[in-house]
């Protein structure tokens, strides 16, 4: 009996130090900017990949202080990559974009495109209904003068299973592009959706081939927290744990010390889902 009301007590103490966690205000980043972020994403079948990273320059425009905000798409089989390097700075409005550079293959070539002043690329704050857009100017080997307009659309909120993990209340982002040259006039339709904190966790291209997060260096390896399984570090797992306080069972040992205790329960809390 005495053993039941610590651990009883013991998983109170822990859910009132949780809801003071949730409880507390934060700025949500839809888009973390830091130096260094990275996100892979992939195909279920593994084919295909898609990277994007924010790495630091010493270039400067407009007396601005330019970040690499890049996007690398590889596929199995083949040695060529394609892709953008967007050369952003960040301010309070958000990411402000000054040129993109892309690699568009060995037949198209590189193309560039710049834009004064500064177009916004993604807001610093983000709400169902948010709309913005930007038009880029370039020319193309084949192809000639083209223009790209790029609409964005916050459409809506939504859970997304990735292997990275489950991330919660996503926005899920439209992008509709139009593309006109010499030849002809272009549509197309995109989705990504974006983790509060966290970032990009999913894209569906316009050819419906949908990329899933499977590795960021802001998604922590929680696996080992997920005692239940589940697929989500969560109040399960502390209920979990505290009802083996005391005891060696490896399932429940986080930390693998030999014994299920404090220090247990405190790693699971701190790795709690958002």
């Amino acid at each position: 009996m005495v053993v039941k009301r610590v651990r009883v007590g013991l998983l109170l103490a822990f859910l009132l130090f949780c809801s003071a966690i949730v409880g507390t205000a934060e700025i949500v980043e839809y888009y973390p900017t830091d130096l260094g972020n990275i996100w892979v994403l992939e195909t279920a079948d593994g084919t295909e990949r898609v990277t994007y990273t924010i790495e630091g320059s010493e270039e400067r425009i407009d007396g601005q202080e330019i970040a690499h905000f890049t996007r690398t798409v590889e596929t199995e089989g083949t040695d060529e990559t394609t892709g953008e390097t967007y050369f952003v700075h960040f301010d309070e409005e958000g990411v402000k974009l000054h040129k993109v550079v892309a690699e568009l293959g060995s037949v198209f070539g590189t193309a560039m495109a710049t834009l004064s002043p500064p177009a916004l690329f993604f807001p610093a704050a983000l709400a169902v209904g948010d709309t913005w857009e930007f038009t880029l100017e370039t020319e193309v080997i084949l192809s000639g003068p083209i223009s790209f307009t790029s609409t964005y659309e916050v459409i809506a909120v939504e859970d997304v299973v990735t292997p990275a993990g489950t991330f919660e209340n996503c926005l899920k982002i439209q992008l509709d592009s139009r593309t006109v040259s010499i030849l002809s006039v272009g549509r197309t339709t995109s989705y990504q959706w974006l983790a509060p904190n966290v970032g990009i966790v999913r894209v569906e291209t316009d050819q419906e081939l949908v990329f899933n997060l499977v590795r960021s260096n802001l998604v922590p390896d929680v696996s080992a927290y997920d005692v239940t399984g589940d697929g989500v570090v969560n109040i399960l797992d502390l209920v979990f744990v505290a009802s083996r306080f005391g005891d060696a069972d490896t399932d429940a040992d986080v930390n693998a010390d030999g014994v299920v205790n404090i220090l247990d329960l405190v790693l699971i809390a701190q790795n709690l889902s958002d």
